[in-house]
């Protein structure tokens, strides 16, 4: 592979690199901008859950609880798991993580004051 090839070859993963993070980071803001989903994820860090258990902590209907999933599985916040008739919801602390060290690195630093 010649050097020009090379550096355009660095270039587009790079570019592909960049784009990724930023759709990534734009759905979890996205996804942490509504409380009911933040909510979402603190029942879900306890233990994974199916729909209608987390529904029940809400007033809200399940079609509303369910966009509500969506939006945080289109995040990659959270995945699910068919078990039998049931669809179990994980907390996915990967994405998350991921996404706080990128938070930290641009807006944190050491100063939490």
């Amino acid at each position: 592979m010649s050097a020009g090839l090379q550096i355009f070859s660095l270039s587009i993963v790079h570019l592909a690199k960049r784009l990724y993070n930023t759709l990534m980071n734009d759905g979890v803001f996205r996804a942490l901008a509504d409380p009911t989903r933040r909510r979402i994820l603190e029942l879900l860090k306890v233990r994974p859950m199916a729909m209608g258990e987390i529904a029940e902590h809400f007033p809200s209907s399940q079609p509303t609880i369910s966009r509500h999933l969506s939006v945080l599985k289109n995040a990659a916040l959270v995945y699910d798991e068919r078990q039998g008739q049931y669809i179990i919801y994980h907390l996915n602390a990967t994405v998350m993580q991921s996404w706080l060290k990128w938070l930290l690195e641009r807006w944190g630093g050491n100063d939490f004051e």
